[in-house]
C-alpha cells in the first residue's frame, strides 16, 4: 500500500478547514434537527481530513489536482 497522492494546493487546503470547521461549529450554535446536524458533522470531518492529508478523493476520482 503506497503513500497517499497529494492533489489540494495550499489554498484549497486552508478553504477546507475553514469551511469544514465553520460546519463543524454551526452543528452548535444553530438549532437544527439531529439528521442534518450528523450530516454538517461527517461534511466537516471529511473536509477536515482531506486538508491535512492534503488529498480529496472525490478529486481522485474526477482525476483533478489543484496543486
Amino acid at each position: 500500500m503506497g503513500a497517499i497522492e497529494k492533489n489540494e494546493s495550499m489554498l484549497d487546503r486552508f478553504v477546507r478547514i475553514i469551511i469544514g470547521g465553520v460546519l463543524m461549529i454551526s452543528t452548535t450554535f444553530i438549532a437544527m434537527s439531529g439528521l442534518l446536524q450528523a450530516l454538517l458533522i461527517v461534511i466537516g470531518l471529511y473536509l477536515l481530513f482531506s486538508a491535512l492529508a492534503g488529498a480529496c478523493f472525490v478529486y481522485k476520482f474526477m482525476g483533478k489536482k489543484t496543486c
